[in-house]
């Protein structure tokens, strides 16, 4: 039976003490001082307590009866007493005693003998726990848990533990199997010694890292040293800080940048080389030095030999050859007369070569560079979307660097290279801004005498730079950019100039890249015209020269095969690239049966890759079927959508006067359809071909072959200007038309024709529909006998 003790309460706030323990405690506690009082005044002998856990305000249900062996002072003057843990009690109700302490009757609980289990957990309890007390350096203790035999006091030690938490201590303490507390204890202490391991790792890593990072700020140091105690043999500067001060002072800068670099090289030597942005301003400095601020070539005012280098290296692009030599002609005016710089501005310029692809524009880059005696630098701005590519980082970025203009002007070593801005038609924006908006001071030869890149943040003069834009459609450039460049379109070549360009320029290139020469390979002028003409009907000469490397790879590989010998005389081009894919409209029988019915006009159009000939087609539906009004297809865009019913409502308007049979468009529906259904297609140019080909179908009168036409129409009948008649009379000579319709307001554009087009087309310019509609349809008694 469990013997009952009545003994005084004294509580340990978040501490527990387990039997077997000696622990001090501080009596300056009113609680503590009033148990051990009350114990002392009832006891004959030495005074018991009754140690009772309070965590978090809570009493426990167990507690330790404790022998209170000592009341004295501490060392340090402080009142104490020593108790010492004897046995498990379980805390009953609260009575009466002595004193201010809490009295309660305690129930004492048996002692369970430690069994087989216990005996066992005992032993792999003690080798965790020496291995903990290893690692921390505490061999004394190793020593008395070593001599522990009995499971009980084993696991009762355990109170002394650092590593447990309270609420741990306090779980072992209400456990009275030895075998149940060394149970827990073992896993408590095996989840412990892995935490300690994981410790051990991250302090070794860390140890080693700073032992790596002291040791390399050693050789830093001795390095540093030895440099100054070399930099002071051979007289040069000591430090790297002192190196780019020097350099910044040898440096030809202006006022302005000399002043920001001396800011920054102070900001240097106060900064630690520890430090981030000691790297951030050594790159600073870096691209600063690196910049050409006084250094210019000299431009070759020969104007003859700039011609002949241009003229050699391009047939044709006669304008753009012209404003080159204006452009050499007055900056050597300038230089006779000193007026180099005026207004802080130099004669800078700003060209955009406007023009499908293949024509030259950007090998034409080269060749003014080359012409002018300039350094040439290509700037590929095509699908650039971020702001910052033109006008550089802030430097408060991590890996900011300057922009293009900016590293461009570093590549070229000079202030006054030729800058080619590549396919500036094809610069997108986003979230990121809008590089056309940062173009607009490069391109404005009133600003960048003063450009400010983000990462530079000094001024920079572009204003002696030579900008060459290139672009295949000028409506995708944002007005303002445009407004400030000198436009100049090319618009492609005539056959004439194809076979020059084939014979000067493609076919030595690729004879070279074939490892062929001119006397193994001749390839003829006719030949040649056959290629430009019916292989490769194009704006410019690209599939041109992939034509003439298709040839010379067939002549190569039929001389590897034994098939052939050199010499070869390329003159049938069927065996090297099969049959011609663009026969002139003139010579197919197609072409006349596709006029042969009325309602078929033959129109022209400007795309992206040059001129070409447009087809329009109109029927009308049967009375019968019951469908009347207007039927637009081909992909078309609602301009010409407009335009397809402006031309109906002039004819419904006019139709007395023109002598159609309009009234009965009432009961009929009216299709028209633009062939090549897949491309999409708009633009008002396509206003009098509409009017000729509904007339031609309300008239009977069919449209003549040879007539192609291009303009814009009123619902007066009056015919207006449009855009790209070069183009389009290119066109139409490549596709084989002799008479061209234009409208009276754009003569003076023929001008801009080469003469030897102009020499083959019969060209009338109209004011009126009624004259286009005069020259376009076939008399009346041609179509009847046609109908019959």
């Amino acid at each position: 039976m469990s013997e009952s003790l009545i003994l005084p309460v004294l509580p340990l706030d978040d501490e527990v003490v387990l039997p077997g323990m000696v622990v001090p405690l501080d009596l300056s506690e009113t609680e503590v001082r009033a148990a051990i009082d009350a114990a002392q005044a009832l006891a004959d002998n030495k005074p018991e307590v009754l140690l009772v856990p309070r965590i978090d305000g809570r009493y426990g249900s167990v507690g330790v009866r404790a022998i209170v062996e000592q009341v004295g002072r501490l060392p340090g003057g402080e009142p104490a007493a020593v108790v010492r843990g004897v046995d498990r009690v379980r805390v009953g109700t609260g009575t009466t005693g002595p004193g201010a302490a809490l009295w309660v009757e305690a129930t004492r609980i048996p002692a369970v003998a430690a069994g087989e289990r216990a005996h066992e957990l005992a032993k792999e309890y003690k080798a965790l726990a020496t291995t903990i007390l290893q690692k921390r350096g505490a061999w004394q203790v190793v020593d008395a848990v070593n001599q522990m035999d009995d499971p009980s006091i084993l696991a009762d030690n355990s109170g002394y533990a650092p590593w447990l938490s309270t609420p741990r201590k306090a779980e072992i303490l209400q456990t009275a199997d030895p075998a149940d507390r060394l149970e827990k204890l073992v896993e408590w202490s095996r989840e412990h010694l892995a935490e300690l391991d994981v410790a051990e790792t991250i302090r070794k890593d860390v140890q080693e890292g700073m032992e790596k990072q002291q040791r390399e700020f050693l050789l830093r140091q001795q390095l540093a040293a030895v440099r100054k105690e070399l930099a002071e043999l051979n007289g040069d500067t000591s430090s790297e800080e002192e190196d780019y001060r020097s350099r910044v002072e040898a440096a030809d800068l202006p006022e302005k940048v000399r002043e920001a670099a001396l800011k920054e090289v102070d900001k240097l030597e106060r900064t630690s080389d520890q430090s981030p942005e000691t790297g951030w301003i050594r790159t600073w400095l870096d691209t600063v030095l690196d910049i050409p601020w006084n250094d210019r070539t000299e431009d070759s005012y020969d104007i003859a030999a700039a011609r002949a280098v241009l003229d050699a290296d391009h047939t044709g692009l006669d304008d753009v050859k012209d404003r080159i030599i204006e452009y050499l002609a007055v900056r050597g005016r300038r230089a006779e007369k000193g007026l180099g710089v005026v207004g802080g501005r130099r004669s800078g310029a700003v060209l955009a070569l406007a023009g499908p692809p293949g024509v030259g524009k950007t090998s034409l880059g080269e060749s003014v560079a080359r012409a002018m005696g300039r350094k040439f630098v290509r700037v590929a701005l095509g699908g650039v979307r971020d702001e910052a590519e033109i006008r550089g980082h802030r430097r408060t970025y991590v890996g900011a660097q300057s922009g293009r203009i900016v590293r461009a002007i570093r590549e070229a070593g000079s202030m006054n290279p030729v800058v080619l801005l590549d396919e500036v038609d094809k610069v997108g924006s986003d979230y990121r801004g809008d590089p056309t908006a940062a173009l607009l001071e490069v391109l404005d030869p009133a600003q960048n005498h003063t450009f400010r890149d983000h990462y530079l943040e000094v001024e920079l003069d572009l204003s002696d730079v030579l900008f060459l834009a290139t672009a295949n459609v000028l409506e995708a450039i944002p007005g303002p950019l445009l407004d400030r460049m000198e436009i100049v379109t090319l618009d492609g070549y005539t056959e004439d100039e194809k076979v020059a360009i084939a014979r000067d320029h493609l076919l030595p290139r690729q004879l070279d890249k074939a490892g062929l020469t001119a006397e193994d390979v001749t390839v003829g002028e006719d030949a040649l015209r056959k290629l430009a003409g019916e292989y490769t009907r194009e704006a410019g000469v690209r599939s041109l020269e992939r034509s003439i490397a298709r040839i010379l790879r067939k002549v190569t590989a039929n001389v590897a095969l034994g098939e052939s010998e050199l010499p070869v005389t390329v003159e049938d081009l069927v065996p090297y690239l099969g049959r011609p894919r663009n026969v002139p409209e003139s010579s197919l029988p197609e072409s006349s049966q596709r006029t042969a019915v009325p309602g078929v006009a033959t129109g022209l159009a400007v795309t992206g890759a040059g001129g070409d000939v447009l087809y329009v087609e109109a029927s009308l539906a049967d009375p019968e079927t019951g469908d009347t009004g207007l039927t637009l297809t081909g992909q078309l865009g609602d301009v010409m959508k407009e335009s397809a019913r402006i031309a109906l409502s002039y004819l419904r308007s006019r139709g007395a006067e023109l002598e159609l049979p309009v009234a009965s468009l009432k009961d009929r529906s009216v299709h028209v359809h633009f062939p090549a259904g897949a491309v999409p297609k708009d633009g008002p140019s396509a206003g009098v071909t509409l009017i000729t080909a509904l007339a031609s179908l309300l008239s009977g009168r069919q449209v003549r072959a040879d007539v192609a036409m291009t303009g814009e129409v009123s619902l007066t009948g009056r015919v207006l200007p449009i855009g790209g008649v070069k183009q389009k009379l290119l066109a139409a000579h490549r596709a084989g038309i002799t008479t061209v319709l234009i409208p009276a307001r754009n003569e003076p554009d023929l001008d801009d024709v080469p003469q030897a087009v102009r020499d083959e087309l019969t060209v009338h310019t109209v004011s009126d529909v009624r004259e286009v509609l005069e020259i376009a349809l076939t008399p009346a008694k041609v179509a009847q006998h046609t109908a019959a």
